[in-house]
């Protein structure tokens, strides 16, 4: 049964109904007569439906439910007296300050628990030590000061209380969390990474912090652990020794580094440096790292990169190197190499070299670089070339600039700019005339049609000489 526009759970329903779905009416009450009778009943859908109370026992008769959803509401305590069958309850977005044992304890099969988006101030663990079968914990964005306990729930796969004000955590909170696989701590005020933490994460977020170091002697236990997020924090070290062997993904953007870090993972897939003061990238940064596939550095400060420096990340696929201090395009880049991205830096020119290795390149972003012209054999060695940025570089508008343009359109590359070249910084040889005029009246065709005049001179004039000569005998 599903309604829109009431003011109360209407009467008269259906006796074997399962579900009710309320959601997004102007109920403010919630009584045990509004759905006695209902035996049968599985799902209740009460969110964001105004609800402000709900009568103590409204929901105890009903052995059958097992999802109960009163999210978005004005409930300033979570309802007493549940069903022990429920197994789903959601009550974040409420007013709640306080939990209560005495209203959670009898809920044994419950598997999830929201409680996101309340005013709970203090997290208790022994208020929750009754719910022996939950998997996934839901405390962001309450407003929690305090951690107090241990907590003891040998099911939790996973616990997420971000965007709170936690300093720290007990040391033996997390020592009984023997099933945890992601923990979620984004947005707190931790200045280090807690203790203890189980050996059966697989999922780390830390992001939003006050974090200054990632220590080895302080995540070293956690062997299972395949992503490991702490962006946004106080970084100015992750420790060479970081090597945990199941690691595929490591993002630390919006931190101080000032070394990529080194001598990680030997799984590491993802790496995201961004947003640092990192100044230069060589082979013993990143050698280690085989199984590399993204490597972020943009936003950086890097002004040297070494030659040959990935040679050893054969399954590179993407490098983003946008807003850094690059001269040039970074020599010795991997033939794997899919998309590399170079807008905002200093590249004046284009080097064969350093492209002839790029053979499976598809995207390529130069924009807002120093450029004023291209190679002209560039479509040549990019043969997968699809993509290519070039907006905002000071172009010099030749016709051999155009030729190109019209070479790369005839191979199917896009470049998504409406112009190729810049009003303000052209050379065209009608002084007056803008570069648009002087390419699209024909001129380019003239000087080609005259190349073409001019190197039929020079071959009769080379033939007739070679006549003149054949003509004195200079024996």
């Amino acid at each position: 049964m599903q309604c829109f526009r009431v003011q109360a759970i209407p009467s008269q329903i259906s006796r074997d109904t399962k579900i009710i779905k309320l959601a997004y009416n102007h109920i403010k009450e919630v009584k045990v007569q509004d759905l006695s009778g209902l035996t049968v009943l599985e799902e209740v859908v009460l969110s964001s439906a105004g609800v402000e109370v709900v009568e103590n026992n409204a929901f105890r008769a009903h052995r059958r439910l097992r999802h109960l959803d009163l999210q978005k509401n004005k409930l300033r305590f979570v309802p007493r007296g549940l069903p022990t069958n429920l197994e789903t309850l959601k009550v974040g977005n409420n007013l709640i300050h306080t939990l209560q044992e005495s209203t959670l304890e009898n809920l044994k099969k419950l598997r999830e628990l929201d409680l996101q988006s309340n005013h709970i101030t203090t997290l208790r663990a022994n208020v929750l030590s009754g719910l022996v079968k939950l998997e996934r914990l839901y405390l962001d964005g309450n407003r929690i000061e305090t951690v107090q306990g241990s907590m003891r729930l040998a099911q939790l796969k996973l616990l997420s209380t971000g965007s709170n004000r936690i300093t720290s955590f007990p040391s033996a909170f997390f020592t009984q969390l023997k099933s945890l696989s992601a923990l979620r701590l984004a947005g707190n005020l931790l200045s280090r990474v807690p203790n203890d933490l189980p050996g059966s994460l697989k999922v780390l977020n830390l992001d939003r912090n006050h974090i200054r170091a990632l220590r080895s002697r302080e995540m070293a236990q956690l062997w299972n652990l395949t992503s490991l997020s702490a962006a946004h924090n106080r970084l100015v070290s992750v420790d060479g020794a970081l090597r945990l062997p199941y690691l595929t993904s490591l993002d630390v953007p919006g931190n101080h580094l000032k070394v990529l870090p080194g001598r990680l993972a030997p799984r590491l897939e993802r790496l995201d440096c961004k947003q640092n003061a990192i100044q230069e990238v060589s082979f013993h940064h990143v050698s280690g790292m085989r199984q590399l596939r993204h490597l972020f550095l943009e936003n950086n400060t890097i002004k040297t990169f070494e030659a040959n420096a990935l040679r050893n990340n054969v399954q590179l696929t993407n490098l983003a190197l946008e807003q850094n201090l690059l001269s040039s395009i970074p020599d010795g880049l991997p033939e794997s190499l899919v998309r590399l991205d170079l807008k905002a830096n200093h590249i004046a020119v284009i080097r064969e070299g350093p492209m002839r290795t790029l053979r499976r390149l598809q995207v390529l972003n130069l924009r807002r670089n120093h450029l004023t012209t291209l190679p002209h054999t560039l479509p040549d060695f990019l043969p997968r070339l699809a993509t290519l940025y070039l907006d905002g570089n000071p172009w010099n508008c030749t016709c051999e600039l155009k030729r190109l343009s019209r070479l790369l359109a005839a191979r199917g590359v896009e470049v998504p700019s409406e112009e190729l070249c810049s009003e303000e910084l052209v050379s065209v040889p009608s002084v007056g005339r803008d570069w648009r005029a002087y390419l699209t009246e024909g001129r380019c065709e003239e000087e080609e049609a005259e190349e073409v005049t001019e190197s039929m001179r020079r071959e009769k004039q080379d033939t007739d000489l070679t006549s003149d000569e054949d003509y004195y005998d200079y024996d």
